[in-house]
């Protein structure tokens, strides 16, 4: 059971309790936000949204060309994504080396192709 005393500061009605009280409630508050999170979350899920697997992202974050790590992700070998975004293979390949800048045409194309948007694809450098 929680206790509190009540006191009135400038005509203002105030609750004082002890920082255990205090401390249990925010956590009962974090907990109710992370529950409404999750279940937003698995509301976008449901709708379709695609989750990025936190490996995936580890890679990225590690310095991993973005395009090469999506690709694997997406099980595509560099002939089978150059084909659905409409370019060579050494395109690809050159892209993912960090050997060749691309145009924003073929950046678009790629993103298409990987189902993802172009921010995500690009080098973080």
């Amino acid at each position: 059971m929680m206790t509190a005393q009540i006191i009135e500061i400038a005509g203002q009605k105030m609750a004082m309790l002890p920082v255990a009280d205090y401390e249990r409630l925010l956590e009962i508050a974090e907990d109710r936000a992370d529950v409404q999170a999750a279940v937003r979350a698995d509301e976008r899920r449901q709708a379709g949204e695609d989750y990025v697997p936190a490996e995936l992202l580890d890679r990225i974050m590690a310095g991993e060309n973005p395009l090469r790590a999506w690709r694997q992700y997406r099980g595509l070998t560099q002939v089978e994504l150059g084909t659905r975004a409409g370019v060579s293979n050494l395109t690809v390949s050159r892209i993912e080396k960090g050997e060749r800048e691309t145009s924003v045409k073929n950046w678009r194309a790629l993103a298409d192709a990987l189902s993802v948007d172009v921010d995500d694809i690009m080098p973080l450098d």
